[in-house]
């Protein structure tokens, strides 16, 4: 349920609402809009009609059901678009469409050093590296875990990029809270509810990707579990789905972009690396997600993409993306968003 404030109603008169859906066995969420407030009643669905005595409440205009599964991630709690706060100065799901790039995994400090001083001067905004690889192999390049993680803050101390990183498991979220800026769940996660949970219980931004399998409603609902937890800060991010197409990785699907900035105000970005597999294919697909909606990107980029530990044939040389960002700046300015100088 949602339960709508009158115009100039208290803060006394809100907390006493919080209150009663607390007595009545549910989780308040406030919303609050420029003109009045919303408190999102979250819980059973079985018995929630006993929150309609809400109405009657000092400061209520009204109450009203949730239609969607996903309730705090739905446009029916919050109708306006969420502004995402990563650094101070940094904000996705604003005018500006904000672009990351960086290495599929870190493997050295002149590597990450070097990445990041290069895709900085072409425009990103912010710094990726996976420090913590999950791969379809045991055998596989796992990462450098916690020192990866000390040579990314090196590359942010030398940039001033705050850190995209992923976390795999639940007991290293700890660990990885304290070097990343924003918490990337990875495709193989997004339905790893307990690991969701304890993302919910940080007060930092998270990147929630879709699973190769998973419908944008579970999508919605795996991003449910973090806010349900209390942490707002989520950021959707679509990678490509699985389907019999062989001739890229995944099959990038761009309409998911119009579909959930129709479904949800959360922030959706593209990582066109993952989707296509090849590097030739990355711009266009970049293009493509700034003529959909989406707020941002999150790209690969290597200096060397032939000696990469993992995912080579995805990542876009510094120069090759330089030359992607600069043509970029015109299809993010016709969808009417702002990309840094």
């Amino acid at each position: 349920m949602i339960i709508v404030m009158k115009k100039g109603a208290s803060q006394e008169e809100l907390e006493e609402v919080e209150k009663k859906i607390i007595a009545l066995g549910y989780q308040p969420h406030v919303i609050h809009g420029e003109i009045r407030n919303v408190v999102g009643a979250v819980g059973d669905e079985r018995g929630k009609e006993k929150l309609q005595i809400i109405e009657s409440m000092p400061g209520v205009e009204n109450v009203v059901p949730i239609l969607k599964p996903y309730k705090l991630a739905s446009r029916e709690v919050q109708p306006d678009p969420s502004e995402i706060d990563i650094v101070p100065g940094l904000v996705i799901g604003g005018k500006e469409f904000v672009v990351g790039a960086g290495p599929c995994s870190v493997e050295s400090q002149q590597q990450i050093c070097e990445t990041a001083v290069e895709v900085k001067k072409a425009g990103a905004r912010m710094l990726r590296g996976g420090a913590f690889k999950p791969r379809t192999s045991p055998y596989s390049f796992q990462g450098m875990e916690e020192e990866g993680l000390k040579l990314l803050v090196e590359a942010r101390e030398l940039t001033g990029l705050p850190i995209v990183t992923e976390v795999v498991n639940p007991r290293d979220v700890e660990l990885v809270a304290k070097y990343a800026d924003v918490m990337q769940v990875g495709a193989r996660n997004t339905q790893n509810f307990a690991l969701l949970k304890m993302l919910g219980q940080l007060d930092k931004p998270i990147l929630l990707k879709r699973g190769m399998a998973v419908t944008i409603q579970e999508f919605l609902m795996s991003a449910e579990y973090i806010l349900s937890e209390g942490n707002r800060r989520v950021i959707l991010c679509e990678r490509g789905i699985r389907t019999f197409e062989t001739a890229t990785r995944n099959t990038l699907d761009i309409s998911a972009v119009p579909v959930l900035k129709q479904q949800t105000h959360l922030p959706v970005m593209i990582d066109p690396s993952h989707a296509t597999g090849h590097s030739q294919l990355v711009p266009s697909m970049c293009y493509a997600a700034a003529a959909a909606g989406a707020d941002g990107l999150l790209v690969e980029v290597h200096p060397c993409p032939e000696q990469a530990s993992s995912d080579g044939p995805q990542s876009l040389r510094p120069a090759d993306f330089a030359a992607m960002m600069t043509k970029l700046r015109a299809f993010a300015e016709v969808a009417g968003r702002e990309m840094a100088s």
